[in-house]
């Protein structure tokens, strides 16, 4: 009778032990399922935070921007200066036309530019000055490299009164966007008028044949 005792003692423990271990083996099963099934639907990692950081998935990110600030570099020749009267050769040659006077500019300084019409000043032998009207011509913009001329014309009425009219001396020129002059000796006899005859003109520098 002990030994039958002692040996349904031993299975009821063995038995016991085994009922524990399956209980434990199902339970840590259970919970390794839930980690794989969540790892499975969130592929970010354990955490479940997003990496909101990363380049090109934020859309308030923006690549620099290099805005053209309009100083010019590469992108078109720099501004050409006014020509200046003291970087100026000044000569005088008769028109194509009578009654016509070219006065030609030559450049002796850097490249400059020519815009605008000259103002010329008539002195007569009385020292009275008659002021050129500006023609009606259209104003051309002309660059003049180093040693290179531009040229306008004074257009004088002919004389044709029978009098000795009035004589010119010497003509007094400043360049357009200048304030500097230059005085030319030149020989002219324009009619006497009482304002209502042809007057003295001048084209802009840049136009008539150059």
């Amino acid at each position: 009778m002990r030994t039958q005792k002692l040996t349904l003692a031993a299975l009821a423990l063995a038995a016991g032990l085994t009922l524990t271990a399956c209980q434990e083996n199902q339970g840590t099963t259970g919970a390794d399922d839930r980690a794989n099934s969540s790892s499975a639907e969130d592929p970010r990692g354990d955490d479940g935070a997003s990496d909101d950081n990363s380049p090109g998935e934020n859309p308030e990110q923006t690549p620099d921007q290099n805005p053209d600030d309009g100083s010019g570099s590469g992108d078109g020749p720099a501004t050409t200066g006014a020509c200046k009267t003291a970087n100026l050769d000044f000569r005088t040659s008769p028109g194509m036309a009578e009654g016509n006077l070219m006065v030609i500019l030559k450049n002796t300084g850097d490249t400059c530019r020519f815009k605008g019409f000259p103002g010329v000043d008539l002195k007569t032998d009385d020292a009275d000055t008659i002021s050129a009207e500006r023609s009606g011509l259209a104003v051309p913009a002309v660059v003049v490299e180093t040693g290179e001329e531009s040229r306008f014309t004074l257009h004088v009425p002919r004389n044709d009164s029978g009098g000795s009219g009035v004589h010119i001396t010497s003509i007094v020129v400043t360049p357009p966007d200048e304030t500097h002059s230059r005085t030319l000796p030149v020989s002219l006899d324009i009619p006497v008028t009482d304002g209502t005859g042809k007057p003295v003109t001048v084209d802009p520098v840049g136009t008539g044949k150059q």
